[in-house]
């Protein structure tokens, strides 16, 4: 994708061909920073501070991640301990397990001293195969909002909301839920987003609406409330989301407040469909809501806020009284049952064990 007229990726290699760069997150949208990774101590830190999040983009910095370390050490057992502790920064995302867990299978078999640039060549496949796959997704979801368009009067656009960020900041390009929008766009169908600022931290607000205004296309941001009103008044057309972890069954993990926005699609007749990769189906599992991992984070993510005054300094400040405390589960889990249907790279199915398997036969075996 394009920033101030040049091409980014979400991560990259650095001009040395050894250290690793990223979009630092954390300072969006009031600043566009480049953070570099030089250890395996930075990638656990981007990880769990959230300078990079969305589980395709946690995946591939951990799978960098395991580069930085074997520069140190190449040995079977530090290997074995870079990858416990890389699956330790975050637990819902089913990416990072499933990105750190492929380069152990990738590099354990190798000789100490093949390791290194053996491991280069797989995280940098991990990050081809996931833009392929959401240039994928955004083709299959493209579908969806062609037919969607075609009951429009002539120039009204295709309403679409979403929750939280699955733009390309979510994955290495392209994005998730958003990719077949901006393929909807390219195809010049018009096509309007509702944007869910995505309490408490504000995702939508920060990281969507800044993609989307970089790429010239129309949207509003909406607090997390509004989109139940939004649907009874025929004012979305479709909901698209994103999944951090989605099991076997159809089940969909994904940032909080996903579950009241499928609710409320639900009863108003509103397609809800989440956009993911096969990297992010957890074959173990079936029941989400009894099995996924819910990560509890800090409190202070609930009771203060960040922003920019008016002399254009970026603060943070308390929303609560002194002493409140807070909950902060960040996920829910919708059930498969409200989902109208899946957007993979290999095409769109049901929320179900028979439509994934459909899909992943491969997976089934």
């Amino acid at each position: 994708m394009r920033v101030n007229g040049q091409a980014y990726r979400s991560i990259w290699l650095a001009a040395d061909g050894v250290e690793v760069e990223i979009i630092d997150q954390t300072q969006l949208p009031f600043r566009f920073q480049v953070a570099r990774l030089k250890r395996l101590e930075d990638a656990m830190e981007a990880i769990s501070r959230m300078l990079v999040r969305g589980a395709p983009l946690i995946g591939a910095t951990a799978a960098y991640g395991i580069c930085l370390g074997l520069r140190r050490a190449a040995g079977s057992q530090a290997l074995e301990e870079m990858a416990r502790q890389l699956i330790g920064c975050r637990p819902t995302a089913v990416n990072l397990r499933w990105a750190v867990e492929r380069m152990v299978r990738c590099l354990l078999p190798l000789p100490e001293e093949q390791r290194l640039a053996a491991a280069y060549r797989e995280a940098g496949l991990i990050c081809e195969e996931d833009v392929a796959a959401n240039e994928a997704i955004g083709r299959h979801g493209l579908a969806l909002v062609q037919k969607l368009w075609h009951t429009k009067q002539l120039g009204e656009p295709v309403h679409i909301l979403t929750h939280c960020n699955a733009g390309w900041l979510a994955t290495v390009d392209w994005g998730t839920a958003l990719a077949p929008v901006y393929a909807a766009v390219a195809a010049g169908i018009p096509v309007h987003v509702w944007v869910d600022e995505t309490r408490p931290r504000n995702q939508g607000a920060s990281l969507t609406a800044w993609e989307l205004a970089a790429a010239g296309i129309s949207h509003h941001l909406l607090v997390d409330n509004a989109g139940g009103h939004l649907m009874q008044h025929g004012l979305v057309d479709l909901c698209i989301v994103g999944s951090d972890r989605t099991t076997a069954g159809g089940d969909v993990c994904n940032k909080i407040g996903t579950y009241l926005k499928a609710l409320a699609a639900r009863d108003n007749g509103v397609p809800f469909y989440v956009a993911l990769p096969g990297s992010t189906v957890d074959w173990t599992m079936d029941d989400g809501v009894a099995e996924i991992p819910i990560e509890e984070r800090d409190m202070d993510e609930v009771l203060r806020v960040r922003g920019e005054d008016e002399h254009g300094a970026v603060r943070t400040v308390a929303i609560a009284p002194a002493g409140t405390p807070a909950v902060n589960p960040a996920f829910d889990v919708t059930p498969a049952r409200l989902v109208t249907g899946l957007i993979t790279e290999r095409g769109i199915c049901p929320a179900s064990r028979d439509g994934l398997a459909g899909l992943y036969p491969e997976q089934g075996q």
